[in-house]
């Protein structure tokens, strides 16, 4: 087994959405990153941020751009808890097929989580557009307040 990193394919769903060519529900974008709502969350409020950056994931990304995201990250995990008066939230960040990343362009999954509420499993189906908008302006509410 080798261990290093498959190249980066540029027509994965993440790149595609960076250049606009599928439409996504943004929460906000910087030069460095987008954040965006998951069509397919596995709780209310799951959203993602997404390096400018072409990396598979964290193995071949470089330090700039991680240190550039992990702050936005963390801005969004704030406004997601407090948009859904969550527990606690999950950040999640796959590396690899076998590690359980479906989508290989670097991105950090935001899942706020609920005291009783168990999470839905990850990539398995979407919600209503209508829920994914209304999610969106709550966690947009939270970030306008600074």
């Amino acid at each position: 087994m080798s261990s290093a990193t498959p190249a980066y394919d540029d027509a994965n769903i993440f790149a595609k959405i960076l250049k606009g060519e599928i439409p996504s529900e943004p929460l906000f974008e910087t030069d460095a990153a987008v954040a965006i709502m998951d069509i397919m969350p596995q709780s209310k409020g799951h959203c993602l941020v997404i390096p400018r950056a072409a990396s598979r994931n964290l193995l071949d990304a470089t330090d700039e751009t991680l240190a550039t995201v992990m702050p936005l990250v963390a801005k969004l995990a704030r406004a997601a808890k407090a948009a859904f008066g969550a527990d606690g939230v999950r950040i999640a960040q796959f590396n690899e097929e076998l590690a359980g990343q479906t989508v290989f362009h670097l991105h950090f999954h935001v899942i706020p989580v609920y005291a009783g509420v168990a999470l839905k499993q990850h990539a398995m189906g979407e919600v209503p557009m209508a829920t994914i908008k209304a999610h969106a302006e709550a966690i947009r509410a939270e970030l306008a307040k600074g």
